[in-house]
């Protein structure tokens, strides 16, 4: 996934010094409904490979589902 640079800016501005970018997303989106933050995500990232992004989270649905 690709982030828009000033988009990567807001959030290194949010961003407690020790948590990762996966927490972070993590607590965003715990915050609010998910179809509000991907509503306010719209057009702020690119993804370089979206195929294969897709297959990804169909791999680890099918992992948590086991």
């Amino acid at each position: 996934m690709t982030i828009k640079d000033d988009v990567y800016d807001r959030l290194i501005a949010v961003k407690d010094a020790e948590e990762s970018f996966s927490d972070l997303f993590t607590r965003l989106v715990e915050q609010g409904s998910s179809v509000e933050v991907l509503k306010k995500m719209r057009g702020k990232a690119t993804f370089t490979n979206k195929a294969r992004m897709l297959s990804e989270i169909s791999a680890r649905r099918e992992e948590t589902k086991q």
